[in-house]
C-alpha cells in the first residue's frame, strides 16, 4: 500500500453510512434512513473499507454486523460525527445572521465616550454579537489591524497604510479646559494665551500632533509642564487646579459637576475620527452593523 494512502481524509458521509449499517444491521435500512439507494450505501461502506484497508462489515445470517475492526472504528466514527454536527450547529447563528464577533481597536477617549453607545445599539440589533475592544496607541492599533488580529480600528485621523480603507465618520472640537472659575478670554483663548498657561497635555498620537501644530509659534517648541497617557487623568488634574489643557470634546460631554471650565479655542481646533479596515476584510453582518452604528453616532 502506498505510504501516502493514509494521508487521504476520511469522508463523513462514508462514516455516517457505516455507522447506520452497524446500528441498523441492514444496508437497506441504512439507505432508507439516509434517503439513498441501497447500492449507494454499499458503495460508501466499500469506499471506507478500501480507504482503511480493512473489512468493516460482515454478514451474519441476514444481518450486517461490524467486524472487530468495525467495532473499534465505531467509537471514533461516532465521535467524529458528533463533532461534525456540533461544528455545523455552532455555525448556524452566523449563517442566519444572529451571531458573530467584532474585534475593535480604539484610543482611550473613543473607547470610553463613543464606543459604548454605538456598541449598545449594535447589540440591541444583534443580541448574539460578541464585541471586544482593545485600547491602545493608534500606531499599535493599526499594526494589530494590519496583522488581522483586529477587525476594525477607531482612531484619530490621519491614518496611513496602503492596505487600509479609511472612512471618516465623526468630527469633534478640541476645547480649552481650565479649573472651575478660571476666566476665559472673550472669543476663546488663542495660542499665545495658552502657551502662557501651565499645560497638561496628552502624550503622543495624532491629537497631540494637532494640538502642537495649533500652539506652535516661530522658533518655539511646546514644552508642557506634564504629559500623560490618560485623558481622564488630565481632567482630574485640571479639576484640582494643577494646570490647563486642550482635550477632545467627547471627553468633556459629562460636565464633571462644574469642576472644570471649557471654551472653544480661537481659532477653533477640531479632529476627525475614522473607521479603518483592511481592504481585503470580509464584511460580516456584525461588522456591517457596527460600522452603521458608528456612522450614526451624533454624540
Amino acid at each position: 500500500m502506498h505510504k501516502d494512502f493514509f494521508c487521504m481524509p476520511l469522508h463523513l458521509d462514508q462514516l455516517a453510512a457505516f455507522v447506520n449499517v452497524a446500528d441498523l444491521g441492514s444496508f437497506t435500512a441504512a439507505a432508507d434512513k439516509e434517503g439513498l439507494t441501497q447500492p449507494a450505501v454499499s458503495l460508501q461502506v466499500k469506499g471506507l473499507e478500501q480507504r482503511l484497508g480493512v473489512r468493516l462489515i460482515e454478514r451474519v445470517g441476514r444481518r450486517a454486523q461490524p467486524t472487530a475492526a468495525g467495532l473499534d472504528l465505531l467509537v471514533h466514527a461516532r465521535r467524529l460525527l458528533r463533532e461534525s454536527a456540533a461544528a455545523e450547529e455552532a455555525m448556524m447563528p452566523y449563517r442566519d445572521g444572529a451571531s458573530g464577533r467584532v474585534r475593535i481597536g480604539s484610543g482611550g477617549t473613543a473607547s470610553i465616550h463613543l464606543l459604548p453607545r454605538a456598541i449598545a445599539v449594535a447589540r440591541k440589533s444583534m443580541p448574539g454579537l460578541e464585541i471586544t475592544v482593545r485600547i491602545g496607541d493608534a500606531d499599535d492599533i493599526l499594526r494589530d489591524l494590519e496583522a488581522n488580529s483586529l477587525d476594525i480600528a477607531v482612531v484619530a485621523l490621519p491614518a496611513s497604510g496602503r492596505n487600509f480603507e479609511i472612512e471618516p465618520f465623526y468630527e469633534e472640537e478640541l476645547l480649552a479646559v481650565a479649573p472651575a472659575g478660571s476666566l476665559m478670554p472673550e472669543g476663546g483663548p488663542d495660542a499665545a494665551f495658552m502657551r502662557d498657561r501651565t499645560l497638561l497635555l496628552y502624550e503622543g498620537g495624532n491629537t497631540r500632533r494637532a494640538i502642537d501644530a495649533w500652539l506652535a509659534a516661530p522658533d518655539t517648541r511646546i514644552r508642557p509642564a506634564m504629559e500623560f497617557g490618560s485623558i481622564e487623568a488630565i481632567k482630574e488634574l485640571v479639576a484640582v487646579g494643577l494646570g490647563w489643557s486642550i482635550l477632545p470634546g467627547l471627553a468633556l460631554k459629562r460636565d464633571r459637576a462644574g469642576l472644570v471650565t471649557t471654551a472653544s479655542l480661537n481659532p477653533r481646533l477640531t479632529r476627525r475620527l475614522g473607521m479603518v479596515l483592511r481592504r481585503d476584510k470580509h464584511l460580516t453582518r456584525g461588522l456591517r452593523e457596527m460600522m452603521k452604528c458608528l456612522r450614526a453616532f451624533k454624540g
